[in-house]
């Protein structure tokens, strides 16, 4: 058997052995996915009179902010998806499993490989229920045609991608689980303080530039774009290379911290 024969074989099994952990824990995935819902309810309906006003610039139309914040969250879901990774990832490392895979002979590779293609999965699911949720409080995309929803996909799952390698790191330095969780709570935040709600440049000068400079606005307004058919300018080149840059990034930390001597 050929070592990429092994690598594909040994990573299903671990591909498979991470969905079935998520189906028999199911609170945990929805604690993840309530996150983003209650936000968007939260905005749309507390919020939305306001918010839609300050964006027209006259008038009070929900529906306006809808269309605005729904790629908002849904890029926010997959940031509170991947925080699932960074946990699940700690509990195999201090519950013992990992010392026990290291015993056997399996590819070495396959244990994060597993992880991150089933966190991937689980954030693309997600983000198509809480896309659900959009459609039924009044979001929708007219403007998108075949390609556009492709590229949308697309955009979502490498994303998906770039953040789950970056918590799979953080899964892997932390000592348990519950700072693993911590460790991860950028990636709720950053949605907080980037283009999601209200566009970067109604913020108060020094704020701004953390908005800007900061992976989820560009993917942000490119999924906005792709969607409602807006202006995306240079958000789409932005958006990949943090999107590369992340991955490449995460990936590299996490297999080096994977593979050093256990203490």
């Amino acid at each position: 058997m050929s070592t990429l024969t092994l690598a594909v074989r040994d990573s299903s099994t671990m591909l498979r052995r991470n969905l079935l952990h998520a189906r028999r824990y199911p609170s945990a995935t929805l604690n993840l996915l309530l996150t983003p819902v209650m936000m968007l309810l939260l905005f749309v309906y507390v919020f939305g009179d306001a918010m839609s006003a300050g964006l027209g610039g006259s008038g009070a139309d929900r529906s306006d902010y809808v269309a605005y914040i729904v790629p908002g969250i849904l890029l926010m879901t997959v940031g509170s998806t991947t925080i699932g990774a960074a946990v699940y990832m700690a509990m195999d490392m201090t519950e013992g499993i990992i010392a026990r895979f290291r015993t056997m002979s399996i590819h070495r590779s396959s244990v994060l490989i597993g992880h991150v293609v089933g966190s991937v999965l689980q954030s693309v699911m997600n983000v198509v229920l809480v896309g659900a949720v959009g459609v039924a409080i009044g979001f929708r995309s007219t403007d998108a045609g075949v390609l556009e929803w492709l590229a949308a996909l697309g955009l979502v799952t490498l994303f998906s991608l770039a953040l789950t390698w970056i918590a799979v790191g953080m899964g892997l330095s932390s000592p348990n689980a519950e700072a693993a969780s911590n460790s991860a709570m950028p990636l709720i935040l950053l949605p907080l303080i980037s283009s999601a709600f209200i566009p970067a440049e109604t913020m108060p000068g020094w704020l701004q530039p953390i908005a800007e400079y900061q992976p989820f606005t560009p993917a942000i307004e490119t999924l906005r774009g792709l969607l409602l058919g807006s202006e995306i300018g240079h958000n789409g080149w932005l958006a990949v290379t943090w999107c590369l840059g992340l991955t490449v990034l995460g990936y590299l930390w996490s297999k080096a911290l994977f593979n050093r001597d256990p203490k």
